[in-house]
Parts: structure tokens; C-alpha cells; sequence
């Protein structure tokens, strides 16, 4: 049986780009698979956050996870700030990857592109070294994750190559698996762009909107200079982004999208995906306040999930510590 791990930041809102890319998927197979989602809460502190909003956020998108279907019967749910483990294997593992690795990271160079690494966070430069630790502590050996983080997993499978070819076999090769489709949803706004909560609020959808809100969203929606709805990425950005969200949302493949839309205009596609939208957000928002709304429960389900990744990855961490000489 195949592990396979994935996990959100807890900042921000979640997004349609968050669900299309990622979180729809994760209820699939899993009772085929180990499935483990984390919230990598601690990965948030790489900038400041209000300690308040960051609980909520943590809280809330457990809740999240709940509502898009992962059964934490099946899967393993837990937050990564009450495994001490992933902490600790971070540091070991800090020394078996280089400066110049690092460096040579894309978010890490994209950030200093702007400022001088001069005054760049610690934690921000080397924080793909935890992302490591969360990955080789439950012997993953799949991550869907979207094509922007690939290169994250690749880091871990060079840092556990690395530990194993000195100190024998100890960790499994991670493999990056990217979706064909909704993997790298863009902005409402620019389809140049990634979709990220953390941009206009005019430029994503987040899970909790209502649905007057996404309705007008999706109309101010930019699309292409003609008005044909053909899905063409290359010459046609902005629609082929809004195709790719309805077919997300309808369960239906590009080319459906194109025969539903072939006689239709671009106002009367952008309020029927508006629409769409909508009203599959009401039925995940129905679920997502069941489970948030009673608290109790809801640390009820972590503490549980907290308690099974602990028993893998405290294992996984003892191995590592004795082979390189640790008490």
C-alpha cells in the first residue's frame, strides 16, 4: 500500500484554485492508499501572523477537509505544530542539504528578485527543508501537489538520496504528482497568474463566498479578444482558465465544456459557471459548518490523527537518530 501525504498553509482563505488543484482529489482512494493530510501550520510563521487568525485558520480548514470528504477513519489528519517530530527531523536533515540548494529554489529567488536576501526571514529560506522532513517522515511515496511546488519534492528526494548513500537505506523516494487539470487554476483577473488568496479579492473565488459574491466574480471575469469558447491555453488564456473551472466544478471533460458553450456568447458562459459555482460552494459551505461548528469534535478528530502520525513518524525518527549517533 502507497503513502500518500498532502497539505495546505493555513493562510488566507481557501480558494476554488485550492479545491480544483488539490483538495478535491483527496478523497480518492483513500482506502487504497495510506492517505495522511496535514496542516503545516508552523510552515505559516515564515511571516508574521496574528496568533488568533492563525488558530481560527488551522481550525478552519481541518473543517475543510472534513467537508470535501476525507474520512479521518481512512486517512490520518493532523496538524503539524502537535507532531514534535517533524520539527526535529527538520533540523537533522537541515544538515544534509546545502546553501546553494536552497538558493536556487524558485519562491526563494522570486522573493529576493524584489529585495536583498539581506533581510529575508531564516525560516523563509530553508523552510523547503521542513516541507522535506513533513514528506520523509511517513515513508511517502506520493505528494499531489501543483506544479509550483515540484520542485520541493524533488529537494527531498535529493536530501534522502543523500542520507541514504551514507547511511544505508532509510528513506523512500517521494514522487511529485501534479493533476492534468485544475492543477495551476489562475487568476479571475490575469490568467497569466496562479490563483492565490493572497492577491486582489477580485481575483479569486474563496470557498466560503456567497453566491451573489461569486456570481459577480465570475461576470467581472476578464476573458480573450474574441468570442468564440474553445479551450486553447496558449492563445486564449482567459477563457481556457474558465473552462477549466467548469469542467472542475461539473465533473465533465474540456471538450464537453466546448459543445455545451459552442453557440453561446462569453456573458451568457460566465454567469452559467458563476452559477455552477455557486451552488457547489453552498453544499461544501453546509458541510464545512457542520463539522466547524462543533469544536469539540473537531480537536476530537485531530487528537485522534495527531496520535497515529506519531506512532509512524516517531518510529521513522528513531531510526534516523541512531544512525547518526544521536542519543
Amino acid at each position: 500500500m502507497k503513502t500518500v501525504l498532502s497539505g495546505l498553509k493555513p493562510t488566507g482563505e481557501m480558494t476554488i484554485g485550492n479545491y480544483l488543484g488539490a483538495m478535491k482529489h483527496w478523497p480518492l482512494n483513500q482506502g487504497d492508499n495510506r492517505s495522511i493530510f496535514f496542516v503545516p501550520n508552523t510552515h505559516a510563521l515564515t511571516a508574521r501572523q496574528d496568533p488568533a487568525e492563525l488558530k481560527k485558520r488551522t481550525l478552519d480548514l481541518v473543517a475543510w477537509l472534513l467537508a470535501v470528504g476525507v474520512d479521518p477513519d481512512k486517512s490520518i489528519i493532523l496538524v503539524q505544530s502537535m507532531v514534535p517530530a517533524h520539527a526535529e527531523l527538520f533540523w537533522i536533515l537541515d544538515n544534509f542539504v546545502t546553501m546553494g540548494e536552497l538558493h536556487r529554489m524558485t519562491q526563494f529567488k522570486d522573493k529576493t528578485k524584489k529585495t536583498s536576501s539581506e533581510g529575508q526571514l531564516v525560516g523563509f529560506f530553508n523552510y523547503p527543508v521542513l516541507m522535506a522532513a513533513d514528506i520523509l517522515l511517513y515513508d511517502t511515496n506520493e505528494v499531489p501537489v501543483g506544479d509550483d511546488q515540484a520542485q520541493h519534492v524533488e529537494l527531498a528526494r535529493n536530501i534522502a538520496t543523500r542520507f541514504n548513500n551514507i547511511y544505508g537505506e532509510t528513506f523512500i523516494l517521494p514522487k511529485a504528482v501534479v493533476p492534468s487539470h485544475g492543477a495551476r487554476v489562475k487568476r479571475l483577473d490575469d490568467p497569466r497568474y496562479k490563483m492565490s488568496k493572497s492577491d486582489r479579492p477580485d481575483s479569486y473565488v474563496a470557498l466560503g463566498e456567497n453566491a451573489e459574491s461569486v456570481v459577480k466574480k465570475f461576470k467581472r471575469a476578464v476573458t480573450d479578444s474574441d468570442t468564440t469558447i474553445i479551450y486553447d491555453p496558449k492563445n486564449k488564456p482567459a477563457i481556457a482558465n474558465l473552462i477549466e473551472i467548469y469542467a472542475g466544478f461539473a465533473d465533465v471533460d474540456i471538450a464537453k465544456v466546448e459543445k455545451i458553450f459552442a453557440a453561446k456568447g462569453y456573458g451568457e458562459f460566465k454567469q452559467a459557471l458563476g452559477e455552477l459555482v455557486a451552488q457547489k460552494l453552498a453544499t461544501l459551505q453546509l458541510e464545512f459548518e457542520k463539522y466547524r461548528s462543533n469544536e469539540e469534535k473537531l480537536m476530537s478528530i485531530i487528537e485522534q490523527g495527531n496520535t497515529r502520525a506519531s506512532q509512524i513518524a516517531n518510529k521513522k525518527l528513531a531510526e534516523v537518530k541512531i544512525k547518526v549517533g544521536l542519543l
